[in-house]
């Protein structure tokens, strides 16, 4: 398992099209990815589930990635995070 915590940067938080993005990204891969926000966990996979958790600007969220590709997908959502989901 591959885990990594970041600060959401992005100013409106997990809104529709940043949750849509990370459900992408996600739903690419085999492996098992959840987001870990407040002691709750959330499929990655399901855009409902990301934004049904309102997360806001400033947030910490760990990202964990457990399967075959997991590093692949790790680094993909990395890149994605850090990038503000091209906003």
């Amino acid at each position: 398992m591959k885990t990594e915590k970041i600060i959401l940067k992005n100013e409106t938080g997990l809104h529709a099209r940043p949750a849509s993005e990370i459900a992408k990204i996600a739903s690419k891969y085999q492996c098992t990815i959840n987001l870990i926000v407040n002691d709750k966990t959330i499929n990655a996979k399901s855009i409902l589930n990301i934004m049904a958790a309102g997360i806001k600007s400033s947030t910490e969220i760990e990202i964990q990635c457990d399967g075959t590709d997991e590093e692949a997908a790790l680094a993909e959502l990395l890149q994605a995070f850090n990038n503000n989901f091209g906003e």
